[in-house]
Formats: C-alpha cells, sequence, structure tokens
C-alpha cells in the first residue's frame, strides 16, 4: 500500500465525517428552530392567564373596598382594560391581551389603595 492509497482512504474518510457533521448540524439547528417556534406561540397564553387572574382577583379586592366609590376612575379603567384583554385573548392576540391585563393590574392597585386611604381617613 502506496502513499497516495493512504492519503486517498484518509480524504474519503475525512469526507464522510464532513457529510455526518453537516447533516447532524442541519438536524440540530431545525431541532432548535422547532423549539423556538413552539416556545414563542405556547407562552403568551400562560403569561396571559397568570396576568389577567392577578388583575381580576385585584379587582374584586379593590370592589370589596369600595372603590367603585372612592376610586371610580382607577376601577373601572381597570375594569374595562381586563375587559379588553379577554376580548384580545379570545381572537389569541396574547401580546396585546398581556398588555392590557398588565394595565387593569396597575390601575387596580391604584384604586385599591385610594379605597384603603378614602377608609382611613373616614375613621373605619
Amino acid at each position: 500500500m502506496g502513499a497516495t492509497d493512504r492519503f486517498r482512504r484518509r480524504s474519503r474518510k475525512n469526507a464522510i465525517v464532513k457529510a455526518h457533521v453537516r447533516r447532524f448540524r442541519a438536524w440540530v439547528l431545525a431541532a432548535v428552530g422547532g423549539l423556538l417556534l413552539i416556545g414563542a406561540t405556547g407562552c403568551g397564553g400562560s403569561i396571559y392567564a397568570i396576568t389577567s387572574s392577578s388583575a381580576s382577583s385585584k379587582l374584586e379586592t379593590a370592589e370589596a373596598l369600595g372603590a367603585e366609590r372612592y376610586a371610580p376612575y382607577e376601577f373601572w379603567y381597570a375594569k374595562e382594560h381586563l375587559h379588553k384583554a379577554m376580548e384580545e385573548a379570545s381572537t389569541a392576540d396574547y401580546g396585546d391581551a398581556i398588555k392590557f391585563a398588565s394595565t387593569a393590574e396597575e390601575y387596580a392597585d391604584k384604586a385599591i389603595v385610594l379605597a384603603k386611604q378614602a377608609h382611613e381617613g373616614s375613621g373605619r
């Protein structure tokens, strides 16, 4: 066996290894891309559910404290934003739904604070 035969075998092995590496890279890139696509579409609903649940809970607390009377602007602003978040989520527009639910949560917090301050000021 001459030097040229060994060189040809080695070159052939290298070519086979390179082909396998290319296929493996393509497979890994396809798998990672698929996982990213699934992850990107699957998280919106979960994040929306958590945010809207929190906003809804805070709105109930605000209502129990009488925020409708003591902080009407904040209370109704939060309530309408939560309603709009539900509409957006029903059309699977989770990005906007999350924004509306976050705004609803923020204003429900403000309504709670104002209602508590009104109770403290009235001596309750």
